[in-house]
């Protein structure tokens, strides 16, 4: 038998909240204990009898008849903050970290990794994630980039870029571009659908089943396009795809063609073919630019939402399925705005090539 203790004093209003907390189906279970201790306590319970029953510790029981004592019931509903375990890091450890990150590479690999930093510090690896997470760092991860070394650089962009700034009246301004060599990849065997906990699922492997090139002209007063799925890709689509521009526009409006360096475009005979058609303009985005033209933006849409996932049998169906993407997205088209002007892009290639001489 277990020698009776003294019993917690506790009034009607405290016992009715306590029990109401033991019978409330919404009551978290912690609470639960912790009531339970109280009103055992209040029996005159022994302590070990209480931690027996309840299926705690006895210093568990004397800290919450302690805390009930000295709060009430409010006391049950909230643990105390805890203190740190271990002492904060040194200023002189975190900005070690810094350097090392910033100005070092580990031995045998290109990056430092949370493990092979925190081995080289001498500290945890959560230390070295809450390090790199305060101070923005990120050495896993890396983003591409080229400088165009064009000559005509300067007045191309003002060029491109006034004509999406200030667009010309009575006019229509295309972002024209070919998405060339598109194949039609079919999986080796069916994916799983998606289910709740449970990600779809496709064979890392596949068979390829053919190509075809993507001409596209992206309206930019209203964001639809004009667009069309040939074998090939050379200067001879490519006229063919100007005459279907010709067709498919007013006439009565001059045409402002945004399009890259590729040679089909200068080709002799689509030089001949527009001085024919006087109402084509041709401007010429700067090499190595391919993010000036807003319709690239549109082709990595067309990318994720209809292509990458997809399985294709045939060219046909992949055809099929960047027609039914297009005609989708005329019907809802949403216009893409360009806003920086080219003295912003110019400063900030600026700041590039000065960051770049300074690595070398």
């Amino acid at each position: 038998m277990w020698k009776p203790a003294e019993r917690l004093r506790i009034t009607k209003s405290q016992r009715a909240q306590v029990e109401g907390w033991m019978t409330s189906p919404t009551t978290q279970q912690r609470v639960v204990h912790r009531s339970r201790i109280v009103l055992l306590a209040a029996s005159g319970t022994a302590n070990h009898a209480i931690a027996e029953e309840v299926g705690v510790s006895r210093p568990t029981v004397l800290l919450w008849r302690r805390r009930f004592e000295q709060e009430g019931p409010d006391g049950l509903l909230r643990d105390r903050p805890r203190g740190s375990g271990k002492p904060p890091l040194p200023e002189k450890k975190i900005q070690a970290v810094i350097e090392a990150t910033l100005h070092a590479k580990p031995k045998g690999a290109t990056h430092w990794s949370v493990r092979s930093m925190a081995k080289a510090q001498g500290i945890s690896p959560a230390a070295v994630q809450r390090i790199w997470a305060a101070h923005g760092l990120k050495p896993h991860l890396v983003r591409t980039f080229k400088l165009s070394r064009d000559p005509r650089f300067l007045e191309k962009l003002r060029d491109v870029v006034g004509l999406y700034l200030n667009p010309p009246e009575h006019a229509l301004v295309l972002c024209f571009d070919e998405k060339s060599q598109i194949q039609a990849l079919d999986r080796t065997q069916p994916g799983l659908p998606l289910k709740k906990g449970r990600a779809g699922t496709q064979t890392h492997d596949y068979k390829r089943n053919g190509t075809t090139s993507l001409f596209v002209a992206l309206n930019l007063l209203d964001g639809t396009v004009i667009g069309e799925c040939m074998s090939r890709h050379r200067h001879q689509e490519f006229l063919r795809f100007l005459k279907r521009l010709d067709r498919e526009t007013p006439r009565r409006l001059p045409l402002h063609l945004i399009l890259d360096n590729y040679q089909t475009h200068k080709h002799p005979q689509v030089q001949r073919w527009l001085e024919r058609h006087p109402r084509f303009h041709f401007h010429f985005i700067p090499t190595s630019s391919s993010w000036l033209n807003l319709v690239e933006r549109w082709l990595r849409e067309l990318t994720d939402k209809a292509i990458r996932r997809g399985a294709f049998p045939s060219v046909p169906a992949l055809v099929a399925a960047i027609y039914d993407y297009i005609e989708h997205s005329n019907r809802d088209p949403k216009p893409l705005v360009w806003t920086a002007t080219a003295d912003q892009i110019v400063a900030k290639v600026s700041r590039g090539k000065a960051k770049l001489e300074t690595l070398h």
